[in-house]
């Protein structure tokens, strides 16, 4: 991989939620485009394991331990990377999951937790950063993890949905509010993505094989990372307030689908 391509030669970068799957994807490519990165996650042994590797890449690993859903804790381990990396020029956040429920059945606490886990842990992250690039001056490159699920309807996990739809839109506003001060703010929306949480198996192979899904495979971590490390790099300097879909045609699949429409007329 040439460096120079991407314009992260000697950049230093925060990935959170960067032990496992998409985040440790990411740290792992920034790093081979070469970044320092320092690897934040709420465990210490998957943290280090990712730092090592970003030692491997020939460049600076720094893991640090920290709870996304305390505002403090946040703070605290913003401020331990910038001291360990000299500064933070670009940020990833990969933090998410959903709880899967009807929405008649989901408590307010439940509800609030889903915010707390999917977006509220970016604003308050993303703010903390924000402002100590202003404050040096320099500016950089800020890059969530959403889903598609921000963009359609999510039956069943309906507070994730409204979460990710709510940073999706949050990013357009970050990008509007920080754009002079040379910030760029966007999102990654993946689709069906094969991750240690949710490996791959037998019957989600055939389901995706079966799907109306244009690509017909769940998706890997390192084809968000891609998304990820471009949006992070100087390959788009000019974009801002977006959100790229990884989602394998997610998006441009539809029920009119002619396989669907000729399943449907057997069945009739």
């Amino acid at each position: 991989m040439t460096a120079s391509l991407f314009g992260l030669d000697g950049k230093k970068a925060l990935i959170v939620g960067g032990g496992r799957g998409m985040g440790e994807s990411s740290a792992l490519l920034l790093a081979q485009a070469g970044c320092d990165v320092a690897v934040l996650d709420n465990d210490a042994g998957r943290a280090g394991h990712v730092a090592d590797a970003v030692r491997g890449c020939g460049r600076q690993g720094f893991p640090i331990v920290a709870d996304i859903l305390d505002e403090a804790s946040v703070r605290r381990a913003v401020d331990e990377a910038e001291a360990a990396l000299g500064g933070i020029d670009v940020l990833v956040t990969i933090v998410g999951q959903a709880l899967f429920k009807p929405l008649l059945d989901v408590t307010l606490e439940e509800w609030d937790f889903d915010q707390s886990r999917n977006l509220r842990y970016f604003f308050v992250t993303a703010r903390a950063v924000a402002a100590a690039m202003i404050a040096r001056g320099q500016g950089g490159a800020l890059v969530c993890v959403g889903s598609v699920d921000g963009a359609i309807g999510a039956p069943g996990h309906a507070a994730y949905g409204a979460a990710k739809a709510g940073l999706m839109h949050l990013v357009k506003s970050m990008a509007g509010e920080w754009g002079r001060s040379g910030i760029r703010v966007n999102a990654v929306a993946p689709g069906s993505i094969t991750t240690p949480r949710l490996p791959e198996t037998d019957q989600s192979r055939a389901l995706m094989e079966a799907s109306v899904l244009p690509i017909g495979r769940a998706g890997t971590t390192d084809e968000v990372a891609g998304a990820v490390l471009f949006l992070a790099s100087k390959l788009a300097g000019y974009v801002t307030g977006h959100t790229v879909f990884v989602d394998g045609g997610w998006m441009a699949a539809n029920l009119f689908d002619p396989r669907v429409m000729a399943v449907k007329k057997s069945n009739e």
